[in-house]
């Protein structure tokens, strides 16, 4: 890995100029890892880290650089997570997943013979941020991609990187150019199709449905990493109305220190006549050719304020800073199928609904 002074001396000095305009201060004194004092100071935050791994002609994946520095924990996680080890065969252009509240982006490419890099085959630009948008991160690794192959050496690539940081936009005409207010969050949430996964499951559709509301796990199998990839991120916009990505986990591989969540699951998962009726309106409004992907999101996020006002008779307002909770004994009262009251009283519990 490339951690010598000289190396940090080349990435502040060319810093500067990327953001002398309208930079207040550079702070060199703090180290490497805060030499941007002013204009990153609203936008650089802890989850955000580039990094290089290569495979070498003997086959040999070095971690060969990376900026700022990472736990060897992480680094351990993003090398499982390139397609460069003997145990990955295929070659993956993109994947990306979360670790911990932090979303990793990886672009692999194989190296022409007439780049700069001799000695390497392959090589995986490694980028984290804390937000979730697959095609942003996609395309500007794309950009890295192409300015490491042409130069072999990332000291260019961090000009771009942090001028990314600092104004959300690099340009280049031989590389192509980057604007980060082009790609829209609200867009990353829509680009799966809810359509295709009613299409594939029908009514057992309200099975996701159900566990989602209720903030449990499901677990995604296919021998395609791709494909579970745009299954998985399409699965969010079944529960609208918390527009939380954070629960996706898009890639998993069987090591502890990923799958220690699931130690925590339960069974509460009993179907009822509710389900059906949840599990008839999304098949309904999917299969309306007329309507389009975000309207059958929107006929989802409708029926769940439905089953929210339905628990309005049923909830009061606590004593301790107005917050609406559920009244257990009300809910037994009304003497709901056992399942529709098993359901609604984890659905309670999922919304933090419970006293405790």
């Amino acid at each position: 890995m490339q951690t010598a002074r000289g190396f940090i001396q080349q990435l502040e000095r060319r810093a500067q100029l990327v953001t002398h305009e309208g930079a207040e201060e550079l702070d060199p004194s703090s180290g490497s890892r805060g030499f941007l004092k002013a204009k990153t100071a609203n936008r650089w935050g802890p989850s955000d880290h580039l990094s290089t791994a290569e495979k070498d002609t003997n086959g040999e994946v070095l971690w060969v650089w990376s900026y700022p520095s990472t736990t060897a924990s992480l680094r351990d996680l993003l090398l499982r997570k390139c397609c460069l080890t003997d145990e990955n065969k295929l070659l993956h252009p993109f994947v990306f997943g979360q670790y911990r509240r932090t979303w990793f982006y990886i672009t692999t490419v194989e190296v022409p013979d007439s780049s700069i890099l001799k000695k390497v085959t392959h090589f995986s630009i490694v980028l984290t941020a804390k937000d979730f948008n697959p095609e942003k991160y996609a395309a500007f690794t794309r950009i890295l991609c192409r300015i490491y192959l042409k130069y072999g050496s990332p000291v260019k690539m961090m000009e771009s990187y942090i001028a990314v940081l600092t104004k959300g936009i690099c340009q280049s005409e031989e590389n192509g150019s980057f604007f980060s207010k082009d790609f829209d969050s609200r867009k990353a949430y829509l680009a799966g199709s809810i359509k295709d996964i009613v299409s594939q499951f029908g009514m057992e559709t309200v099975i996701l449905h159900t566990a989602l509301m209720l903030k449990k796990r499901i677990v995604v199998y296919h021998p395609k990493i791709e494909a579970v990839q745009e299954f998985t991120r399409t699965l969010p916009a079944l529960v609208w109305h918390r527009q939380d990505w954070t629960i996706l986990h898009s890639y998993m591989h069987l090591h502890a220190e990923e799958l220690e969540g699931l130690q925590m699951c339960t069974e509460t998962m009993t179907m009822g006549k509710l389900h059906k009726e949840i599990g008839q309106l999304i098949v309904q409004s999917a299969e309306d050719p007329e309507k389009s992907e975000s309207q059958v999101i929107q006929d989802i996020a409708l029926k769940t304020k439905e089953i929210f006002t339905n628990l309005a008779p049923f909830s009061e307002v606590s004593g301790d800073g107005g917050k609406i909770i559920l009244s257990v004994e009300a809910l037994k009262q009304k003497r709901f199928p056992p399942a529709t009251e098993n359901f609604l009283y984890h659905l309670a519990a999922a919304e933090q609904m419970l006293k405790i």
